[in-house]
């Protein structure tokens, strides 16, 4: 009998050699296994823990910490001016006018000045004590260790008590001594002069002056007491580039004058932004903010807390977005629309503005080394609480410019549920029949690559395309006789219009700047309307409808208009169809004979048309003809001025048209 193979106890025995074996070898794992790094050597193994990475803006991120010391020196009201300089040779210098680092001996770390241990050591700073400084950077920041540990050589100059001392290091080690130059006068501050190193960054990492010049006018606008003094060598800025060589930053309105560079040219919802300022003895729970609404751009919301930037947001723009929509509903609930906004959310109030937000505190708490999102609870209290109140007198002093945000917020809001309502309208699955827009007839495939809506004029002749159409590729809804002129129509009829509600319903895409080219569900948008003056208005109606609520659909070429026949010509068993008059007498001159007689009957609508006639002229592929819908670039005014002419709320201009065209309509009769 074999005896079965012994499992538990090969592998207990090769667990046993395995111990043996590493006890033995180089895989040993004892206490001397154990590495520790010291001083500033984690930074230089792991940078991606301490920066972000080693990429660009990684290295930017360098810069943004030692200009954080700078204008931390300038919040606290000790400095007035920071100067930067970008060197032909890749060394960036930022320099300040402050108190200098301190460069006495150290009292913990004998043999040490405190600038050195500032500069070579992990969480050294005056930051760590408020009584240095009120408001600062954070304690979570990497700080200027980390860029002396990353950096080629890096160089400080201290000017303090009329003295200068000066230090150099590389890749975060002291080269020598802390020493002292001489006596200088009218000087006092710290300058850091600093390379990069391509060891991290690689030989190819430059500076950009653009980002750096962009960076330094931020720090400007978010403290109007500072004056950043802007220098950059000439060489290294390309000729296209707006970037100058040599600028005076200074911006005594802040966020307000930021906001302004920011929005110029743009058209707003309201006549003024929404700006202000609160400066507390000592900055802490001091705030700045500036928000205007975009009538027709998507927006974007800036925030910092001390200056430094937070990308991610967090609790200070947190506060923000609820002051703006508490006071919102309250101005509603005062003037008796309160049912009306209750739908409205912080997004759809904030979404579409341009807000900038900036606030001071004491020893703010950051998500990650890079101080990307504040965590501050304190903060959202303090924003909250401060810009609530500045809204509610902001909104009641300017009634009517309060409505028209109230108005922007609702539709956002009617916005925001009309897309959701949207998707869920989804196609048809074998499992699941959904709820579609008025009468529209879904086509079964599940893109919209190659599907087809047909807009059709009336119930007949939807009875008609629907049983002409491809089911898997083509959808129809039909629409009651002339929609709604929008070119003169006010917005609540508009909104109010259940036909254009069910043809955006359909289409899924959206309206206006809210249009969004990944949910459109067809396409193919198609008009089929009669051959005759009514199906001619009719189309003109879509139309406008289309330029003027979804021009991003006729700029992307989806709207086709179809051409059905207006005559049927048969001659024995030939059977033609003609599209209108000068058609037909080209059909009965070249493709029929004169020798029997010519039958000619005129479709009345497209609900005359068989099926199979109905397919054949105008909806299938392989036999039909469409106009596409476009808009010549360079007669992109005449085109404006041609719609607002004929479709617009000024009669006397249609009136005028008719008068210049009468000849022509003349013509037309006597053919």
């Amino acid at each position: 009998m074999a005896t079965k193979p012994d499992l538990f106890g090969a592998a207990s025995r090769k667990t046993s050699a395995s111990r043996q074996s590493a006890k033995s070898g180089a895989g040993e794992y004892s206490a001397a296994s154990i590495e520790v790094l010291e001083g500033l050597e984690p930074v230089r193994r792991r940078p991606g823990m301490y920066i972000g990475g080693t990429d660009e803006a990684a290295m930017h991120h360098l810069f943004a910490e030692v200009l954080d010391n700078a204008m931390d020196e300038a919040v606290a009201g000790h400095a007035t001016f920071i100067e930067v300089t970008l060197e032909r040779d890749g060394w960036l210098r930022v320099s300040d006018n402050g108190r200098g680092i301190p460069v006495d001996p150290h009292p913990k770390f004998p043999g040490k000045s405190a600038l050195e241990v500032v500069m070579t050591t992990l969480h050294a700073g005056g930051k760590f004590d408020s009584g240095a400084y009120q408001t600062s950077g954070g304690l979570h920041g990497v700080g200027v260790s980390v860029v002396n540990a990353l950096s080629e050589k890096l160089e400080v100059e201290v000017a303090s008590g009329g003295q200068l001392y000066v230090q150099e290091f590389s890749r975060g080690l002291p080269l020598g001594k802390l020493m002292a130059r001489g006596r200088v006068a009218n000087r006092r501050g710290t300058c850091v002069r600093f390379k990069p190193d391509a060891q991290i960054f690689g030989a190819q990492a430059h500076w950009k002056p653009a980002r750096l010049f962009r960076m330094s006018r931020s720090k400007a606008y978010l403290y109007g007491g500072v004056e950043i003094r802007w220098r950059c060598d000439p060489s290294l800025i390309e000729a296209s580039a707006d970037t100058p060589t040599e600028a005076i930053l200074r911006f005594p309105g802040g966020l307000k004058d930021y906001l302004a560079r920011e929005v110029q040219d743009k058209e707003m919802v309201t006549d003024q932004p929404f700006v202000g300022k609160i400066s507390r003895e000592g900055g802490h729970g001091s705030l700045e903010w500036a928000v205007a609404w975009l009538a027709e751009e998507d927006g974007f919301v800036l925030s910092y807390c001390n200056t430094v930037p937070t990308p991610d947001g967090g609790t200070h723009e947190a506060g923000l977005r609820l002051a703006l929509l508490k006071a919102l509903r309250d101005h509603a609930d005062r003037i008796g629309q309160s049912k009306r906004a209750k739908d409205v959310s912080a997004d759809d109030l904030i979404g579409q503005s341009a807000a900038m937000i900036s606030v001071f505190i004491r020893e703010p708490e950051f998500q990650g080394q890079n101080k990307s999102r504040l965590m501050s609870n304190e903060a959202s209290r303090i924003v909250e609480n401060a810009i609530r109140d500045a809204f509610d007198h902001w909104l009641a002093s300017a009634p009517s410019q309060a409505n028209k945000l109230l108005d922007f917020a609702i539709e956002r809001a009617e916005e925001r549920l009309r897309r959701r309502a949207e998707k869920d309208v989804a196609r048809k699955s074998a499992t699941r029949k959904l709820r579609l827009p008025g009468k529209l007839v879904d086509c079964t495939n599940n893109s919209a690559q190659g599907s087809e809506l047909f807009i059709v004029e009336g119930d007949s002749a939807g009875g008609s395309a629907k049983e002409a159409r491809n089911r898997v590729t083509q959808a129809v809804l039909p629409l009651r006789g002339k929609i709604l002129n929008v070119a003169s129509a006010t917005k609540d009829k508009l909104m109010a219009n259940q036909q254009l509600a069910d043809l955006t319903q359909a289409l899924g895409c959206g309206l206006g700047a809210h249009y969004r080219e990944e949910e459109l569900r067809y396409d193919k948008v198609i008009i089929m309307t009669d051959a005759d003056v009514d199906g001619a208005h009719i189309a003109s109606l879509l139309i406008t409808f289309f330029y003027r609520q979804m021009p991003k659909l006729i700029e992307k070429g989806h709207l086709y208009l179809a051409q059905p026949p207006l005559y049927k010509l048969t001659q024995g068993a030939k059977t033609v169809y003609a599209r209108d008059n000068e058609h037909k007498e080209e059909l009965i001159l070249h493709q029929l004979t004169a020798k029997s007689k010519i039958e000619t009957s005129r479709f009345k609508g497209l609900g005359e048309m068989s099926a199979a006639q109905l397919k054949e002229t105008t909806m299938d592929p392989t036999k039909r003809t469409l106009l596409k819908v476009f808009v010549v670039n360079d007669e992109r005014e005449e085109t404006a001025d041609c719609v607002e002419r004929l479709m617009g709320n000024k009669p006397e201009a249609r009136f005028a048209f008719i008068q210049e065209k009468a000849a022509f309509a003349v013509e037309l009769v006597d053919i």
